[in-house]
């Protein structure tokens, strides 16, 4: 029921998010070219692809919101290149060690991206020419791929206006929704809720909220109660 529920969505849907991922990914690619040459370049930004899928296959998502995007794999770069600097001559442990306090890192800074983690085992194990790089991995390509595949999915979901990216930019306006303003769950039951699961839901407030109240509309609603009639005295 699970897996049905998270895939019920239109074949227009699967199509739409295969065109920003295309248009997202070309743009990147042309990007890198100009800055690492080689296979180095693309590998580069390998991380990019699953960011991409994030982006146009889930907009919604927590996940794939841009400060997650931004400081998940700035902050995962980051670890990533100092610990293959410090722990150059153990890639093994560099490059697990790098995963691990990114996630951490992420957890903290609130930007928890799972493409960060490729982002950041890349810095220890993309060779000479990342290696290179320094901390100028950060830059280019890594800051550069971001905020090129970011202005594509800010660009290419706009027109769409069932796909709100990012959500901060867009005011709540489903009017199932607003009619069930009264049913809301409060904030507050909201987030006991979630600390109750203990563990990362990527899902928005909103969201959540607008899946709730278009729940309540679906249901049906209760026949009216039969008023008993006098019957007439026959004569």
């Amino acid at each position: 029921m699970v897996r049905r529920l998270a895939y019920s969505v239109s074949e227009r849907e699967h199509w739409i998010s295969a065109a920003g991922g295309l248009l997202g990914i070309l743009a990147v690619l042309w990007s890198s070219h100009f800055w690492i040459d080689g296979h180095g370049g693309v590998l580069a930004i390998a991380s990019m692809g699953a960011s991409a899928v994030l982006l146009f296959a889930a907009p919604h998502g927590a996940l794939s919101q841009p400060w997650p995007v931004l400081g998940g794999h700035l902050v995962s770069a980051l670890i990533g290149v100092t610990c293959a600097r410090w722990l150059g001559g153990e890639p093994m442990l560099a490059a697990s060690l790098a995963v691990a306090l990114s996630i951490a890192a992420m957890y903290g800074l609130r930007c928890l991206h799972p493409p960060g983690g490729a982002t950041a085992l890349f810095a220890v194990l993309g060779g000479d020419s990342v290696h290179a790089l320094g901390y100028g991995y950060l830059f280019s390509p890594v800051l550069l791929n971001i905020v090129v595949l970011v202005t594509v999915a800010v660009l290419f979901n706009y027109p769409f206006a069932w796909r709100r990216y990012p959500q901060s930019w867009h005011r709540r306006t489903q009017p199932a929704v607003q009619a069930a303003e009264k049913s809301m769950i409060p904030h507050s039951s909201l987030v006991y809720a979630l600390s109750q699961i203990d563990t990362f839901v990527d899902i928005s407030e909103d969201d959540l909220q607008r899946i709730y109240a278009l729940a309540l509309a679906d249901q049906p609603q209760p026949a009216p109660e039969a008023t008993s009639q006098p019957a007439e005295a026959v004569r």
